[in-house]
This record gives structure tokens, C-alpha cells and sequence, in this order.
């Protein structure tokens, strides 16, 4: 029992040292951000060095790219198929689809029922 509670303490450690240096990076993040003053966009190092651009902007006419056309096939194929499917599947986080689920649903592709999508009746 000492060895699972010395183990466990270890990990939490480990851990909370790794919570430690997100934190740290999100503060300069949002330092960088928030510095950048209006109208201008505040360029910061990633974790790798490369520097962070202005992201492309969307036109209003196709939203989520493939990604949402790969879920929007995924939900045509598979009637009730879950966010955590479909990541699967995709390769992907299921995070990441319930950001680009809400873009199909108001674009009337796709709806919920209970824990599962369906394509719309239009598609």
C-alpha cells in the first residue's frame, strides 16, 4: 500500500509540474495577446519556436473545411454516429468536432438526436 501511495504522490508531482510550465506559457500567451494593443495582432513564440501568424479568414459560404466535410460523409454513412466515433475514425480529438459540429448543425447539414447525428432531410 506504501509503494501505490508513494507511486501515486510521484505522479501527482510530475504532473502538477507539467500544469506548472502550461501556465506559465499560457500567461505569456495571453501577455503577448493582450499587449498587442486593438487592431493588431500580437505575434508569439510557439512551444517550438516558430512564430504564431494571423489566421486565414473563413468566408461565410463553407465553414470547417475538411474536416467538416469529412464529418459531415461520417454522419451520412453512419445515422447516429457519436462525436467520440467520428474522432476515431477522423484521426482526430473529439474536442476539435465539438467545435465543427455547431458550424453543420447552423448550416442545417446536420442534427442532434440524443447522444447521436443525423444528416438533415435537405441533405
Amino acid at each position: 500500500m506504501a509503494g501505490f501511495v508513494d507511486r501515486t504522490v510521484v505522479d501527482i508531482d510530475s504532473r502538477l509540474e507539467d500544469l506548472k510550465t502550461e501556465m506559465t506559457k499560457l500567461q505569456s500567451a495571453r501577455s503577448a495577446l493582450a499587449g498587442g494593443g486593438p487592431g493588431r495582432l500580437a505575434k508569439i513564440e510557439s512551444v517550438n519556436g516558430e512564430r504564431a501568424g494571423r489566421r486565414r479568414a473563413r468566408s461565410s459560404g463553407r465553414r470547417n473545411g475538411t474536416r467538416g466535410d469529412q464529418a459531415l460523409a461520417l454522419v451520412r454513412e453512419h445515422p447516429g454516429i457519436t462525436i467520440p466515433e467520428m474522432a476515431s475514425s477522423m484521426g482526430t480529438e473529439p474536442n476539435y468536432l465539438y467545435r465543427v459540429m455547431p458550424h453543420l448543425v447552423r448550416d442545417g447539414k446536420v442534427k442532434r438526436d440524443r447522444q447521436g447525428w443525423h444528416a438533415t432531410e435537405t441533405e
